[in-house]
């Protein structure tokens, strides 16, 4: 999900991201320790959606759901190769990093893995949760049959950098930084073998206008070197499409070539309600870029707040050609639950893209969008089916006992494979002596939470030692906002316990006292209404803690850039006191 610069002053990740970078070690105080001999196993995980759209919307020939990725896959850029179309997202300090998917018709879809999989690539072991990667472009460049992916990364003292590679599916090169401030780079390759960068950056020195004036520059970008070429750089778009109105954030930009001229496609209006995304044209790469008279091309910012079924913030959009010729575009927006919160985050929806005339228009982009849109001509929805992705209200299932782990599974600032065993009973986890309101990696296995409204459970083989230990379910927006339940120990009795922690101030809101044996925990919401139970027969149900607020999963309560995360925990530092 493309972060505004306006987000990032308002929220002071951006300072505090460079002062992360200068506090980096390569390794942090959790994987130095020794492991912990008391592990906990995890084992038999559900999820199950159920989301009263997509009953009261079931599909209907020739249509496919969208958002196509849903849950926290924000900043969608999309290319293509052939029939080989390849996807990827944002990741900020989830690792690891840049979730990469590919499809041959734009439909169904396969995560192949991630572009920055190890250490050398990815830094985020003290970043901010809405630190880390933002607004990731990939491009095919056919004249070198190579794959690049270019992103800003604000971790590490690394910033704007790129990595490349002939085969996605076979892993990417390690970053190569690039010299230039700003962020949103966007990389273009042209018919005669030339290659340009742009990027949003700051209007020069002095020269800011208003709060969120930016700029779109370009330079050109020597592929043999991979750098930007010294002193190329010009500012091809000040302030957005009619500075006389003030348009702040323009950002995320994409530049295109269609019928021998050159098409400037930017987000406007920052990330949030104001969202939209807008186009220029030119005769030359460099400019002059003249707005589209039928600006934006996509938005929701007209619409009632109170509308049924809203999806809203929509922008940060790339386009792609697809089967036939048909243009189809990819673009992030959130869908709100019954209290108006974002809880599954910023998601990557589709649209068909006309463009028959001068400029692209989404199709239905410019009214209340739907849950679905009319697949390529000569698709099938294999929905779910034959490996491909699912959508609307799926389902899955995990005995966790893979060898290799699906690809949803991930970990927060530190790879899963430093605290995470794969046995015939589940994966066992090694706790870390930090907890979850920890800013280091923690011994957590997360997935996204996908639906406002879902159910999900897992069965948990454990026995706590000391009040320190403590295994189970979190609810993770970030370290100071989630719900942690599992069970400890209080003396010589097991505790099962569920914690509340709001802006770093935690709250204990139930415990009770448990026997030995086998336990299954779950955790379910309906839109903003959560709650948390456990079995002690794998079927009977407890309630613990009454109903509860989703607020603090939010993005609108707890800030961010980030969805709502559902995570396997274990930690030998455990501080919650049992009443």
């Amino acid at each position: 999900m493309k972060i505004s610069a306006k987000a990032l002053k308002m929220t002071g990740i951006f300072r505090c991201s460079i002062l992360f970078a200068t506090l980096l070690c390569s390794r942090t105080d959790a994987q130095k320790v020794s492991p912990v001999k008391n592990q906990p196993v995890f084992t038999q995980f559900s999820y199950q959606g159920k989301d009263r759209i997509y009953q009261e919307h079931p599909l209907k020939p020739g249509e496919f759901y969208t958002p196509i990725l849903q849950g926290c896959y924000p900043d969608p850029s999309i290319t293509r190769k052939g029939n080989d179309y390849y996807l990827v997202n944002s990741s900020f300090s989830m690792v690891p990093g840049v979730p990469i998917f590919h499809s041959n018709d734009l439909v169904n879809w396969k995560q192949i893995g991630h572009v920055l999989d190890r250490p050398s690539q990815l830094k985020v072991e003290n970043a901010g949760i809405s630190a880390g990667i933002y607004a990731p472009d990939i491009k095919y460049n056919p004249y070198n049959n190579t794959f690049y992916m270019i992103t800003t990364q604000i971790a590490g003292g690394i910033g704007n950098m790129v990595v490349k590679t002939q085969d996605p599916a076979k892993g990417w090169s390690d970053p190569i930084k690039l010299k230039f401030d700003g962020i949103d780079p966007a990389l273009f390759f042209d018919d005669n073998g030339k290659a340009y960068l742009v990027h949003n950056d700051a209007p020069p020195k002095g020269q800011e206008l208003y709060n969120g004036h930016r700029v779109i520059k370009l330079w050109e970008y020597d592929l043999a070197k991979d750098e930007v070429i010294p002193g190329s750089d010009k500012i091809i778009v000040n302030g957005g499409v009619d500075i006389t109105q003030k348009p702040i954030w323009i950002e995320g930009p994409h530049l295109y070539k269609k019928n021998g001229r050159y098409y400037l496609m930017c987000a406007e209006g920052g990330t949030g309600g104001w969202h939209s995304e807008v186009i220029f044209v030119s005769d030359s790469p460099k400019g002059p870029f003249i707005p589209a008279n039928n600006n934006p091309i996509l938005t929701q910012r007209y619409f009632p707040k109170d509308r049924a079924n809203k999806v809203d913030w929509a922008g940060h959009a790339d386009l792609v050609e697809g089967p036939g010729g048909k243009y189809y575009g990819v673009f992030l927006g959130v869908r709100p639950n019954d209290k108006n919160r974002v809880n599954t985050g910023r998601e990557t929806f589709m649209l068909p893209v006309d463009w028959s005339g001068e400029f692209p228009v989404f199709e239905n982009g410019l009214v209340p969008l739907k849950p679905a849109a009319k697949m390529p001509a000569g698709t099938t929805n294999f929905n779910g089916q034959n490996g491909f992705l699912p959508n609307g209200n799926f389902s899955f299932t995990d005995d966790l006992t893979a060898a290799k782990l699906d690809f949803r599974w991930i970990g927060v600032r530190g790879a899963r494979e430093n605290f995470i065993t794969g046995t015939k009973e589940g994966v066992r986890i090694t706790p870390f002596p930090v907890t979850i309101k920890a800013t280091t990696p923690t011994s957590t296995l997360f997935c996204r939470q996908q639906h406002a409204s879902f159910e999900a459970a897992v069965s948990l083989k454990y026995l706590p030692q000391s009040e320190k230990e403590l295994a189970g379910i979190v609810c993770y927006q970030k370290e100071s906002f989630n719900y942690v339940f599992g069970i400890t120990r209080k003396g010589n009795d097991l505790y099962i316990v569920l914690e509340r922690t709001q802006n770093g101030k935690s709250t204990v809101l139930g415990s009770e006292k448990l026997g030995a044996g086998a336990l299954r925990l779950k955790v379910a919401a309906e839109g903003d209404a959560y709650s948390f139970s456990y079995a002690l027969d794998g079927q009977n149900f407890i309630n613990l803690g009454g109903t509860v607020s989703g607020d603090i999963l939010s993005t609108d309560i707890a800030g961010g850039f980030t969805g709502a995360l559902i995570g396997l925990y274990a930690t030998a530092a455990n501080d919650i006191l049992i009443p």
